[in-house]
């Protein structure tokens, strides 16, 4: 057996697996009942911690949003650190009556890095036992009225780790924001909703998530610095048996880049960080699903094995191979064509995933339906161009760049 058809056959069974996957829990989300939690009592104190550059236009939202919570806003400290800011978002958040720490570190750039130092200031100076639970937020976030109240419930009923809904603010801006809108609004709706019903783990996305005092006393404070921190505080969880839940009733809502050019370099560091995390946590998944049964860890494998970077790669080597004579030029024509069929269908798939997330969750999708139907024919170029994005991704050195804001 050739090294060409060994890629063939592991691409063929793992994405196989993975879509299969997928579908099963679209089903699943169309038609089971999603969890809810029962009612609890809001007396648990909450911190919420928020990594901030620059923020100083949109900052006021946020807090805003946090202090007309249902919750007692009593019981909610605001924690930001203010990470090589250059403006005066230090100096705003002061004035809302917020906790404020200055960090100044050009070398280790990242959230990962500002939150560290933000729960190391809080572990100093003794206030960070004084919390249940963590909350994480950017600084362009909103929050639904309700949203503390809904954690509340989840985190009463057991999670130590929780994420929550996430919404867009600005999805009908333009074809690029309503494309990283609805992936999001799919992944709360069908993936992780579908999780909790299956009783496995969910993952946490960059913001809008939770963790017990418990949690960060494991971890004293925050060790990720990854370039996808979340995602590695996700595999850390899991790999010490943590089950990550999700409430759904928690809605939470993000700013998304507009530009092609702010949105590419975002992807590319979500890429870069998705090939680290699975070359730090692959092994260590597939060994804990074997010896300790977890599908957890089987799911998360499939979500981190990089298909589109193995797709690529085979298309050259199959390519070389030709040219070099190891193989038969008509043989891999075959090949490319069959590749070029599988591009077609998965175009016509994400457009339909795109009209299913629509259709499933419009009354929580602020725009037209012409825009909505714009929107999903131009889904899948926004999807495609992660072919690129992954692909560049190998060989790039993508660093933490901040997005500027418009509130």
């Amino acid at each position: 057996m050739t090294l060409l058809s060994v890629l063939d056959i592991l691409l063929v069974i793992v994405g196989g697996a993975g879509m299969i996957y997928q579908g099963l829990c679209i089903v699943m989300s169309l038609f089971a009942k999603p969890v809810r939690f029962p009612d609890a009592p809001m007396t648990n104190r909450y911190a919420v911690l928020i990594s901030a550059r620059n923020e100083e236009k949109v900052i006021g939202n946020l807090i805003g949003s946090i202090r007309d919570q249902t919750y007692p806003s009593n019981l909610i400290d605001i924690w930001l650190v203010a990470d090589n800011c250059t403006d005066n978002t230090a100096d705003v958040v002061r004035s809302l009556g917020c906790h404020v720490v200055e960090r100044h570190n050009l070398e280790l750039v990242g959230k990962g890095y500002a939150l560290t130092y933000l729960l190391g200031h809080m572990l100093d100076i003794g206030v960070a036992d004084d919390y249940e639970a963590y909350f994480v937020f950017d600084a362009d976030n909103k929050l639904d009225k309700h949203y503390f109240e809904e954690m509340n419930k989840a985190f009463c009923s057991g999670f130590k780790i929780l994420t929550s809904y996430r919404n867009s603010v600005n999805l009908a801006d333009n074809w690029v924001s309503s494309g990283s809108a609805l992936w999001f609004i799919r992944e709360s709706r069908f993936l992780s909703n579908s999780r909790m019903i299956l009783g496995s783990s969910c993952h946490v996305g960059g913001t809008g998530f939770m963790f017990s005092r418990e949690v960060m006393k494991r971890n004293k404070g925050w060790k990720f610095h990854l370039l996808t921190e979340d995602l590695e505080f996700t595999m850390d969880s899991i790999l010490h048996g943590d089950r990550i839940g999700y409430c759904g009733t928690a809605i939470l809502y993000d700013e998304q880049p507009v530009t092609f050019s702010q949105s590419w370099r975002q992807r590319l560091r979500w890429s870069k960080g998705f090939l680290q995390v699975f070359r730090y946590y692959g092994s260590a998944l597939l060994k804990r699903a074997v010896r300790e049964r977890d599908f957890s860890c089987i799911d998360f494998t499939l979500m981190l094995c990089p298909f589109t970077v193995l797709g690529a790669i085979r298309a050259v080597m199959g390519l070389l191979f030709a040219a070099c004579g190891f193989v038969s030029w008509p043989s891999q024509l075959q090949s490319l064509a069959s590749w070029s069929s599988g591009i077609i269908i998965s175009v016509l798939g994400l457009m339909a995933l795109a009209a299913l997330t629509i259709i499933v969750e419009r009354d929580q999708i602020g725009a037209t339906n012409k825009e909505l139907l714009a929107y999903v024919l131009s889904f899948p170029i926004y999807m495609l161009s992660y072919v690129p994005i992954s692909f560049q991704a190998l060989f790039s050195k993508a660093q933490w760049k901040p997005i500027a804001h418009k509130g």
